[in-house]
């Protein structure tokens, strides 16, 4: 296959998707990717092209999957959705409910809704996160606990690009009647059930001639692409956002592609566009293969509530809203319709549930975007299938 051939199907009147596919390819610096979408429950775009691997000219197959980092948090909110539908966990409710040893320096009262909108001052640890600490969740959930919030809770938004899916999962721990990680419960209670190609915490069985090789943003291209005002922040390592993403290098190791039996619950997931795609396809339609509550997809699907301080985050440097895990649609992020829900992942992946369109969607790639408010390849195939439904549907 040419590495601007595109493989795979499409259902009748939604044409115009494999046209933009074949548009990102030529013209939009595509290396390889996938774009998957599911309405009313059924498959109506499954489409694949390109290089899976630059250096080898290894093409993207059916069955590739790739590294979707904060995609990830998309993931890893479905599994706290579950809980709750299951009557383990109560959004509002403090996180010392359910974890007491939560309730230290000023964190007594900081509730499991104003953690997972990243409202809680936690996106910094003090110390660095290695290998070894994450592998042993006990040790880690110590770390976690003593932490000190950055500000009062609910006062500010600062995104916790890496430290969400830790705390995530430790809430997941002390309401699981099995007490299992985020990762072995998404694999247990949502990949197997629906055979999804997705993994919060890849098996050493994966070969890695089914995952992709990530190729990074040249420096030229993330002067070019990046806003200002974000790029000096990266730039500066005491920001917010350089101490967000403190742990995000770990997704990879130095034997394989990506780290095998290693849970990043907000940044590791290695998926299909397909596995995004059916998984947020299941929520946007009532949930009922996953014992999905009306009332847990109802809050999914409610507006998000701003910190003391609006929307404005302080280490992204702008307006972004995030409920439940979940980023929602905004006028800066737009996606889907007024009650989406999902998130994007650095370099372009991104995956959502549009419950008024009964749609999910899954697009990931390999090679790295530059943009923070909607990656071009990506809005091109939103937009195309959204044009293309308004006729259809």
């Amino acid at each position: 296959m040419s590495a601007f051939q595109v493989a795979g199907t499409v259902r009748p009147g939604f044409e115009a998707v494999r046209d933009a596919f074949a548009e990102n390819l030529k013209r939009r610096h595509e290396l390889g990717g996938a774009c998957c979408i599911y309405a009313g429950g059924e498959k109506v775009v499954d489409l694949w092209g390109g290089l899976r691997d630059r250096k080898t000219g290894a093409p993207w197959e059916n069955d590739t999957m790739v590294v979707v980092h904060s995609a990830t948090k998309g993931l890893a909110a479905m599994t706290l959705a579950i809980a709750h539908s299951r009557g383990w966990l109560d959004y509002e409710a403090p996180v010392s409910r359910y974890w007491p040893e939560f309730a230290q320096n000023g964190k007594e009262y900081i509730t499991v809704r104003q953690l997972l909108a990243h409202q809680a001052g936690l996106f910094a640890l003090d110390i660095p996160l290695d290998r070894l600490l994450v592998a042993h969740p006990d040790k880690l959930a110590a770390v976690l606990a003593r932490q000190k919030p950055a500000w009062p809770p609910g006062a500010r938004q600062a995104y916790h690009a890496i430290t969400l899916g830790f705390y995530e999962s430790e809430i997941l721990r002390r309401v699981d009647p099995e007490h299992r990680t985020l990762g072995t419960f998404f694999q247990d209670e949502i990949a197997t059930p629906l055979r999804l190609g997705a993994y919060i915490r890849l098996p050493l069985s994966i070969p890695d001639e089914m995952l992709a090789h990530i190729e990074n943003v040249s420096v030229l291209r993330r002067i070019a692409g990046f806003p200002l005002r974000f790029l000096v922040e990266t730039l500066n390592p005491h920001s917010n956002i350089v101490r967000a993403l403190q742990g995000s290098e770990l997704v990879h190791d130095e034997k394989h592609i990506y780290a095998r039996n290693l849970e990043i619950p907000s940044g590791g997931g290695v998926c299909s566009a397909r596995g995004i795609a059916h998984a947020y396809g299941v929520f946007a339609n009532g949930g009922a293969e996953l014992g999905l509550r009306v009332e847990t997809l109802d809050l999914l699907a409610a507006p998000a509530r701003p910190s003391a301080h609006g929307f404005h985050d302080e280490c992204m440097k702008s307006d972004v809203r995030f409920s439940l895990g979940f980023m929602k649609s905004s006028p800066n992020i737009p996606f889907g319709g007024p009650r989406s829900y999902g998130a994007p992942g650095a370099g372009g992946a991104f995956g959502f549930a549009d419950p008024d369109a009964r749609v999910g969607y899954g697009y990931v790639t390999c090679g790295m975007g530059t943009a923070l408010e909607g990656d071009p390849r990506d809005r091109a195939l939103r937009d195309a299938f959204y044009r293309a439904y308004a006729v259809t549907a």
